[in-house]
């Protein structure tokens, strides 16, 4: 029986003044404290037999991929899969859990929370993001491997290997900014998710994860 480690690291915090719910658009990269995060997450996974990097194609992600790969001699390689999630809110100020619902012109983006109905199918980020770990999974079997992607992604599969309902209370996610969530398989089999946040940063929502 062969063990590998797949860890799902969130990306650190971003630099964003105008509190825009930024989603996939360009542009955004680390904060101060969020390349303090990323620093980090390189150090807690200095000593992990890692082989694979897997990095989310926005700014965000590989800047936090940067010292991991440079840490652990690696070469980064972008996968789509772990884009963070499609959003009709993207750009705007307002959100689903922030004010939306005081707004009549919103209200049809609302109709199917359970979707949902402003953004990406959560079973379809359940499955680009497993096709994504499972990629990772192969790649560096019998050691460990990092893919870097975003709090929704993220949590979405860990919901759906857990076998939970995939719609939830945003409040309630965990998968804190530069966290680290380990799925631990025996060949194909899971057998195992973890969580840890060597980031150091409370668990919270942000405006485009």
């Amino acid at each position: 029986m062969t063990r590998t480690l797949v860890h799902l690291v969130r990306h650190g915090e971003v630099h964003n003044p105008e509190g825009i719910l930024y989603g996939r658009l360009p542009g955004y990269g680390l904060s101060e404290i969020g390349r303090e995060q990323a620093l980090r997450v390189a150090e807690h996974l200095a000593g992990a037999d890692v082989t694979t990097l897997l990095v989310s194609p926005m700014q965000r992600a590989q800047e936090t991929a940067a010292p991991i790969a440079e840490k652990l001699g690696l070469e980064i390689v972008t996968d789509d899969r772990l884009i963070e999630a499609a959003n009709a809110f993207e750009g705007q100020h307002v959100s689903v859990g922030d004010g939306a619902l005081r707004r009549p012109e919103y209200w049809p983006l609302l109709r199917n929370p359970f979707r949902p109905s402003w953004g990406e199918p959560y079973l379809e980020i359940a499955h680009r993001m497993l096709g994504a770990a499972q990629r990772a999974r192969a790649a560096a079997e019998g050691h460990e491997a990092v893919c870097v992607s975003h709090q929704l992604p993220i949590w979405t599969l860990r919901r759906f290997l857990a076998g939970d309902r995939l719609w939830h209370n945003p409040a309630r996610r965990q998968c804190a900014l530069g966290s680290v969530t380990t799925l631990t398989f025996d060949d194909e089999s899971l057998v195992d998710i973890g969580y840890t946040e060597p980031g150091g940063s409370p668990v919270g929502t942000g405006t485009g994860a």
